[in-house]
């Protein structure tokens, strides 16, 4: 491990030299050691320990991981969250009725008594300390065979997490860095009583809707406000009505001065996933079978969707939370892999490789790497669509996520058969061990009756799901090979004679929805009131869906987590190797949902010969885009008035113009929603949203040149609070640096 350290840290004084300050997801409890001096010089004015500190409050403190999938940030002494308007989303269309439909219409609370408690339960996180695990770690699994590592590893967390947060109410988490190579825990504490402060109206919030997603310019009001509450001692407490707010260790203020470009600007968030040591075997699989395959899955159930959310607002309302959800994800996939071919990291990865090639070439640990990871590459492709398709396809219909409730009481059946079969129990010990099953299916029938309660099959969402699940049978009959087919599918297909698939596939449709008790809410809680084994087995939803589950699980699980096993050994020795190889070079851990600081600046870009973009928009180009009516661009009529009045207060630029949006330069992704784009004094200037077309292969490949980051100004969150929202007293509550 020592070797590794040298490696990872005593080059630091060449991070200028190799890694650019816009480039890189970085572990704040190593800033110091790693880029305080290069932050410095472009423009950061806090000390190491302002950043990051175990022992006084610091911004990591006001950095909060939101809901597990997005970020979020302290603005106020009474623990108020800012974050993005996709990142609250759910919990605001759950709260919408027709009669009170803050979705569309925005929402203010007046007092705190008037914030609302979610449908759902939500949380924030924060990190109190990061601690370095890795020679503890490594020790552990000397000697451990890799088909053993991950079940060593989760014992090894265990007991690491289990000791590091004794006597406390603070929760653990060890991670993996550089695919096993370093390791480290956060030490987190958890908050779950969370309250709506506000929202502007979702065509504020998402204004330009999917067809500016991913898009610049951009003119996108997309914030949402939250609360932290918490027992009389200040510490995470269940929802009481009598909790009271937050004090937080730490909280942000708010700048007003607004941006210039070149400006410094640095951002702390929860990053998701990004693959930045991929392989170009990785590379291909994506841009040529997986991603294509995604988005023509995902554009099946959308305009299916969409074809009943335009004729009814319940629907919409029902819908649009799910519907905002898998439409994100099916535009970036479908810019992801045209980005990467345009790009060219096939190329540019295949390069790199070839260069680890030659230095590898007498080097005993590495001369067979990447002969190695061809091979693995070559057996896992001709059944890499097996996982895709079952979850994108298969479990895509809601009628099979209903059916799928099932899942676990065929488990448990099964596990109650081999008990009644197995000659070497008495009868006495096979009755008890059954009615322990029986008790165990009856609690498992019991959380699925409370689990139905959420879920919407409304006939409207039917309708659609008909033409969701005919579609899907389509789209699996032209793209998985017959011979990886489950034999309920080749039943159904053997019936295709001169080109009919559609109508058989739409005769099968027909079929399920009509017998199918999985089409009723009503006949399922029935079901679960008396789960007899045969009535779910004779269901013909549930048989298809057992039917690929157990096809999969059979002919194909095992290959996949070989496959995966192996990607992630290879990957480690991969990259020990380039630290080998390259020993002035800093190297920075992929995302994995931890917290990670990205510093740049302000920053234009030119997409294409003779085409510039501008750093910064406007409420003049908002004004341009609208059209009334529309469901991506229409405004609410009260923010017209304040337009044409001019009515902008504190929030003009300095030639009058309202901001919305501005660039930056900074290395995001997906959990990077929300995260407060700050100043070099720590004060927001922005909040992180989005990312831009030109640079979609960000999460494999950082471009330079393209990539940026698209944030909604503050100056134009405050206005729409204070004008728009009526809602002054919240500007109020904040620390605002004019």
């Amino acid at each position: 491990m020592k070797k590794i350290y040298a490696l990872l840290f005593a080059t630091c004084l060449f991070v200028s030299n190799v890694a650019k300050a816009d480039e890189g997801m970085w572990l704040l409890s190593l800033l110091e050691k790693l880029n305080y001096k290069d932050m410095q010089a472009k423009g950061l004015r806090l000390t190491p320990e302002q950043l990051y500190s175990v022992n006084h409050s610091s911004l990591k403190d006001a950095c909060i991981w939101f809901n597990g999938g997005c970020t979020g940030e302290i603005i106020s002494k009474d623990g108020l969250i800012l974050t993005n308007h996709h990142c609250g989303y759910d919990a605001i269309a759950e709260l919408s009725t027709v009669q009170d439909n803050i979705l569309d219409n925005g929402f203010w609370a007046k007092t705190k008594a008037d914030e609302r408690k979610p449908v759902r339960p939500m949380s924030i996180t924060r990190i109190v300390r990061v601690d370095d695990i890795t020679d503890e770690v490594l020790k552990q699994l000397a000697g451990v065979a890799e088909k053993d590592r991950s079940m060593k590893l989760m014992e090894i967390y265990k007991g690491i997490q289990k000791k590091a947060t004794e006597g406390t109410h603070y929760e653990a988490s060890c991670k993996e860095m550089f695919k096993g190579n370093a390791y480290y825990m956060f030490i987190m504490e958890k908050f779950t009583d969370i309250r709506l402060v506000g929202t502007p109206p979702q065509n504020v919030g998402k204004f330009g809707g999917e067809t500016d997603n991913w898009m610049w310019p951009r003119h996108t009001g997309d914030f949402s406000m939250f609360r932290v509450y918490v027992g009389a001692d200040n510490k995470p407490a269940e929802y009481k009505a009598e909790n009271v707010p937050y004090k937080p260790e730490h909280y942000l203020p708010v700048s007003v001065k607004g941006v210039k470009e070149g400006d410094f600007a640095m951002i702390i968030g929860f990053p998701g996933r990004t693959n930045r040591y991929e392989f170009s075997h990785g590379v291909a699989l994506a841009t040529d079978v997986v991603n294509p395959n995604i988005v023509n899955l995902r554009d099946l159930r959308l305009k299916a969707w969409k074809e009943q959310m335009v004729q009814d607002d319940a629907t919409r309302l029902l819908l649009s939370s799910t519907y905002a959800s898998i439409a994100n994800y099916w535009k970036f996939f479908d810019g992801e892999a045209q980005q990467l071919k345009h790009n060219k990291v096939y190329e540019k990865k295949s390069a790199e490789e070839k260069a680890f090639a030659a230095w590898a070439e007498n080097k005993e640990e590495y001369k067979t790497l990447l002969y190695d990871i061809d091979q693995a590459y070559t057996v896992y492709k001709p059944y890499a669509l097996q996982s895709t398709y079952l979850r994108e396809c298969i479990m895509a219909p809601t009628i099979m996520q209903l059916a799928s409730f099932g899942i676990g009481l065929d488990i448990l059946y099964a596990k109650k058969a081999v008990v009644l079969a197995d000659a070497n129990k008495s009868k006495e010990e096979k009755a008890k061990a059954a009615t322990e099953i029986d008790s165990t299916i009856a609690k498992t029938c019991r959380d699925y009756l409370r689990a139905l309660a959420e879920v919407d099959y409304t006939e409207r969402i039917q309708t659609a799901d008909k033409k969701i699940f005919a579609g899907m049978l389509m789209m699996y009959y032209k793209n998985i090979p017959s011979n990886q087919w489950p034999a309920a599918f080749t039943k159904i297909a053997a019936g295709i004679k001169n080109g009919n698939a559609e109508a058989v596939f739409a005769k099968y449709t027909e079929m399920i929805f009509a017998k199918s008790m999985f089409v009723s809410k009503d006949k399922v809680a029935e079901f679960l009131k008396n789960p007899v084994a045969k009535k779910l087995y004779s269901d013909p939803a549930f048989s298809y869906l057992k039917s690929h589950r157990d096809n999969y699980n059979t002919n194909f699980k095992s290959k996949v987590d070989e496959f995966q096993m192996q990607a992630l050994a290879l990957g480690r020795k991969y990259i020990k190797g380039l630290m080998e190889m390259q020993p002035n070079r800093v190297f920075y851990p992929d995302a994995n949902s931890t917290q990670r600081l990205t510093y740049g600046s302000v920053k234009s870009y030119d997409p294409k010969d003779a085409i510039h973009y501008d750093f910064v928009t406007t409420l003049e180009g908002v004004m341009e885009k609208y059209v009334p009516g529309d469901y991506e661009f229409d405004l609410p009529s009260k923010m017209l008035d304040l337009y044409k009045a001019k009515d902008y207060g504190r929030y003009a630029m300095s030639n009058g113009k309202l901001p919305v949006a501005f660039l930056t330069d900074n290395d995001i992704t997906g959990g990077n929603s929300g995260s407060p784009v700050m100043d070099g004094s720590g004060n927001i200037i922005g909040l992180a949203f989005d990312g831009n077309w030109e640079a979609m292969s960000g999460n494999i490949h950082f471009d330079q040149k393209l990539k940026r980051t698209i944030n909604v100004d503050i100056r134009y969150v405050l206005w729409l609070i204070e004008k728009l929202g009526g809602a002054k007293h919240i500007v109020d509550e904040m620390t605002l640096v004019e």
